[in-house]
């Protein structure tokens, strides 16, 4: 990879962070400064092969190793102490480990403690994926009633409930309506 295709990833980069979304073909002209469409088509082509970018099912363009990965250097033992060993494993990008389809997925922040059991507490983010089937046992995001809540999802034949992971709290079951915005597919907590 030459340097000014170095310096145009960073360009791309540096925007995607500032601004939350990845820039328009016109836009991708301006902060690298191409100065025709054709010139854009074959550096976003280029990203696409070499796996920096990617286009969902409408062509926009999607991040895909923009954001820096971070090193896999083994494994560590959760229950007794054993000797470590360190080694370069893989490169892993988050995004690439915590989402399937990008297109459909969104961030939410927790707040309340009726997941807890779940291991999901206030302050957490969540991933929530769309455009997956909810199943009975899903961690679903749903608005019941009017009002919106995170909670285990419960189905038996025609009964739908929304269960809590907190003793504290009794089952939701829907008196009029209930909409399912996605599944949770994980959570991400932040230590300091």
């Amino acid at each position: 990879m030459n340097d000014r295709l170095k310096e145009r990833i960073m360009a791309i980069t540096l925007f995607y962070k500032e601004k939350k979304r990845m820039p328009s073909y016109s836009e991708i002209g301006s902060i690298t400064g191409l100065r025709s469409k054709n010139a854009v088509f074959k550096l976003v082509s280029k990203l696409e092969r070499s796996g920096i970018i990617r286009k969902d099912e409408k062509g926009r363009l999607i991040p895909k190793s923009l954001i820096h990965p971070v090193k896999v250097i083994g494994t560590v033992e959760a229950g007794f102490p054993s000797p470590a060993e360190e080694e370069l494993i893989d490169t892993l990008s988050l995004d690439e480990f915590l989402i399937d389809n990008p297109a459909s997925t969104f961030m939410l922040r927790v707040s309340g403690d009726s997941m807890t059991g779940a291991g999901i507490l206030p302050g957490d983010m969540v991933l929530v994926d769309r455009s997956l089937v909810p199943k009975d046992g899903d961690i679903v995001v749903a608005q019941v009633d009017g009002e919106w809540t995170m909670k285990f999802l419960r189905k038996r034949g025609s009964n739908i409930a929304l269960i809590p992971a907190n003793e504290k709290y009794k089952p939701i079951r829907p008196k009029k309506e209930l909409n399912i915005a996605g599944v949770v597919r994980a959570t991400i907590r932040k230590y300091r």
